[in-house]
């Protein structure tokens, strides 16, 4: 019996292929994104040293509702708190989703706010 990948299997393995050529630095850290049914979060990275700069969620935020205002929310925060750590340049990773919905309001809201993708 031959089993069927599921969607996040495949999200996965989208993640790993563009995992191997998409990297972050000190200076231009990668932006990577988590969605999920309850909560949207997003970190900024520093592949080099394995070090997370700074993050933000929805949950953190206290936001109840996981729509399009939450993603929004989460862009903007991040965006301030990279501009607190003076990063304005960012590689954007999109974790295997795409490019469409609560992913795209936070990258939308991130470039709204100052961050340079």
């Amino acid at each position: 019996m031959i089993r069927k990948e599921s969607k996040n299997d495949m999200r996965l393995r989208r993640h790993k292929k563009i995992r191997r050529t998409l990297s972050g630095t000190e200076t231009t850290p990668r932006l990577s994104v988590f969605r999920s049914n309850a909560a949207i979060s997003a970190q900024l990275i520093d592949d080099v040293k394995g070090v997370t700069l700074a993050s933000s969620s929805s949950k953190e935020l206290k936001i109840k509702n996981n729509n399009l205002e939450a993603a929004s929310a989460v862009g903007k925060d991040i965006a301030e708190k990279a501009k607190k750590a003076k990063i304005k340049t960012v590689v954007f990773d999109r974790s295997g989703y795409l490019y469409h919905g609560r992913v795209k309001a936070l990258a939308e809201a991130a470039r709204e706010n100052g961050l340079e993708f």
